[in-house]
């Protein structure tokens, strides 16, 4: 498991240094099977446990030359091990080696993305509860609506942030297989209870048919997942910078001592993190499309996919693991100005209970079809002539003989519209 916020993150997990780890242990636990078998002498298991091992410049040198990594990686290995060495590798492939490490690192960087998963979870927990019964004004298509809460809104987010984790899960899960079976998958020369000895010492499962390699579909899931956990921080992260808007101004990213927002306006407090977070989720999303690119190969296999995952999978998860805890830092330093929601909710004079008046006159009895007429009569002038909506409401005299005074004044209290807000954190156990 990658230890968060410490030694390794989630960039050392990609070195070439971790890499060549994972190649050893593969083949030191290949030898380990071999030997169980009787394959290889126990004195020669015993000098590859003692002496294996790899000097990450000596390995890059010897590719200089032979062009081929995990040929200059045993190279390099053989030095080191001596005689035993010719043990090592035995009956397997590249691949064999290289796609059960990466099968690993994948599962490794997933385990550490679903613990920033997590971490951002509480923070729109903790946010939630705390802005629960904090109402503010609900909007479609950009204008406002209805009441809802600030409340409300995060859980929303902190809902489909589980799902991302359910899906991150699946996808992890779908990574997590190993192939120790040749060159196109028969296991003419290792057995498949070398893979299974293998596979299950590295936390795999064992592919239950491969070519030379583990097929590419699965680390395409990985990489939409790794891409839609993107698309609800972009998500996430235009929300907060609507509401910073000046014209809004409800919340705000938090804006550090010293901070500076434009070299020509001193004014300016410009979310620039939520923009940040914005603009890289499509670095995902492309690296999603690459990784879809990388299904289609020749055959048992050809190589057109290994440049391109080298890439985008340490890149994607990386960048991934940045985001979050990013994230998770604005949400917990989040601005949230209660008072300014207020003055939104009163923004438009009432026009934002046009809706409890129209239910309240077909409640009454009238058509529906006349009563949003009139309604909506009402709101268009409110608005062409900044009036007050309740007062041109209460002068309506199909209104006034139909809702009585007392019940209009309930049309017009906003905490009515928020009576069910303590069901929906309810769900939650909130």
């Amino acid at each position: 498991m990658i230890e968060r916020y410490g030694y390794p993150d989630m960039r050392e997990l990609w070195t070439d240094r971790r890499k060549y780890e994972t190649w050893l242990s593969i083949e030191v636990l290949a030898c380990e099977a071999w030997a169980a078998s009787g394959r290889i002498p126990s004195d020669a298991l015993s000098q590859i446990r003692e002496r294996a091992g790899f000097d990450v410049e000596r390995v890059l040198e010897i590719e200089e030359t032979v062009n081929h990594d995990v040929i200059a990686f045993l190279t390099a290995v053989a030095e080191k091990v001596g005689d035993a060495s010719k043990y090592i590798h035995l009956g397997m492939t590249s691949s064999d080696v290289v796609d059960t490490a990466f099968a690993y690192l994948m599962r490794q960087a997933a385990d550490g993305l679903i613990t920033d998963i997590n971490s951002l979870i509480d923070a729109l927990r903790e946010q939630a509860v705390r802005h629960k019964h904090t109402p503010m004004i609900g909007r479609t298509h950009g204008m406002q609506a209805e009441p809802t809460t600030f409340g409300l809104k995060l859980l929303l987010y902190l809902s489909e942030l589980e799902r991302d984790r359910e899906r991150l899960i699946r996808a992890r899960d779908g990574v997590s297989v190993g192939k120790i079976s040749g060159a196109v998958g028969t296991y003419a020369n290792v057995p498949p209870e070398i893979e299974a000895y293998v596979c299950g010492k590295m936390g795999l499962a064992p592919a239950r048919v491969s070519s030379q390699i583990l097929q590419r579909d699965r680390h395409a899931e990985y990489m939409a997942q790794i891409a839609i956990v993107g698309c609800s921080l972009e998500k996430l992260a235009t929300e907060i910078r609507s509401l910073q808007r000046t014209e809004i101004g409800e919340a705000a990213e938090p804006f550090a001592r010293g901070q500076k927002g434009s070299s020509a306006m001193p004014h300016k407090r410009n979310p620039v993190l939520c923009e940040r977070i914005a603009g890289l989720a499509r670095v995902l999303r492309g690296n999603a499309m690459a990784a879809m690119e990388d299904v289609a190969l020749w055959h048992e296999r050809d190589i057109s996919h290994s440049s391109v995952e080298r890439i985008i999978v340490p890149d994607s998860t990386i960048l991934l693991d940045y985001m979050l805890r990013k994230t998770t830092w604005i949400v917990r330093n989040l601005e949230v100005r209660p008072d300014r929601m207020a003055e939104n909710i009163e923004f438009t004079r009432g026009l934002i209970f046009s809706g409890e008046v129209l239910l309240a006159l077909v409640g009454a009895g009238m058509l529906r079809e006349q009563a949003y007429e009139i309604v909506q009569r009402a709101a268009m002038k409110a608005w062409a002539e900044r009036m007050d909506f309740r007062k041109l409401i209460e002068e309506e005299p199909h209104v006034s003989a139909m809702i009585p005074h007392e019940a209009l004044e309930v049309c017009f209290d906003y905490t009515r519209a928020l009576s069910r807000v303590d069901e929906v954190f309810a769900r939650f156990g909130l």
